[in-house]
């Protein structure tokens, strides 16, 4: 047992070594070492385990909050069922995440309802828990209005900076606001910027064959398409909208409930 000469030395040691976790348990770890007889060497790895281990769930948290992902969109209650088995695969390999070393981008296309959102925030949130790979979530209104004033401000380039920063930028419901012409001038810059040096993931309800609505001319159009494809998985969701089953489920049951009674 620690004399109470030694104690105050060891607690001002551990403080000014910011190690918080193993100040907290290294009392509680060294009575059960003794108690069952293990080494110094174990008894170290364990306060130094339990240390390592709360400075990830630490990060992580860190991670989550910078990410402004929707955290109730995650892969628990995302109903991987409803996938298809092609579907099921790209899922697999995604959360393994090596696509973003490579930079690939993952364009998630499908009906409004279908949860693209929530498939590719669900992934996001795994790449975060499993590997602390750092990631920001925005709608594309949103983003596109960030880069709009930092380029009237001429900040652009400092805003570019800080976002490259991020290994994946998830932009959502690409072309689902009409924008003007200097709006999406801003995005296509983002998307040129980002090119081989960092993943896009995005959602949209629209096919490549309606992005000059996006994008207002055929040439900014091809360019975006063509750098977006070009390292790109893309993702499929021909699926009935989740939430109008949801819905029309919820309506039957009420129904029958009230026939019922």
């Amino acid at each position: 047992m620690l004399s109470n000469e030694l104690k105050p030395s060891l607690v001002q040691s551990l403080k000014e070594l910011h190690l918080p976790t193993v100040r907290a348990c290294y009392g509680q770890e060294a009575d059960r070492a003794r108690q069952e007889s293990l080494t110094y060497e174990h008894y170290l790895a364990e306060v130094m385990e339990r240390e390592r281990e709360a400075r990830r769930q630490n990060r992580v948290q860190r991670l989550l909050r910078e990410s402004k992902l929707p955290l109730e969109k995650n892969l628990a209650s995302f109903e991987t069922s409803r996938l298809p088995s092609v579907l099921a695969v790209q899922l697999n390999a995604l959360l393994e995440g090596s696509f973003v070393e490579r930079s690939e981008n993952v364009l998630a296309f499908g009906n409004p309802g279908s949860g693209k959102t929530h498939l590719l925030c669900a992934i996001a949130q795994e790449l975060i828990q499993r590997q602390g790979r750092r990631l920001l979530f925005s709608p594309c209104s949103l983003l596109v209005q960030q880069l709009l004033v930092a380029k009237r401000d001429l900040k652009l380039p400092r805003l570019l900076k800080g976002l490259s920063k991020y290994e994946v930028i998830i932009i959502d419901d690409i072309g689902y606001v009409e924008q003007n012409r200097e709006e999406m001038e801003v995005l296509f810059i983002l998307l040129a910027e980002r090119y081989e040096r960092g993943s896009v993931m995005i959602t949209s309800n629209l096919p490549f064959s309606k992005w000059e609505r996006i994008f207002k001319d055929p040439m900014t159009t091809a360019a975006a398409i063509d750098r977006l494809v070009h390292h790109s998985i893309i993702l499929e969701l021909n699926l009935a909208s989740y939430r109008l089953e949801h819905s029309t489920a919820n309506k039957s049951v009420h129904t029958e409930d009230i026939q019922g009674r």
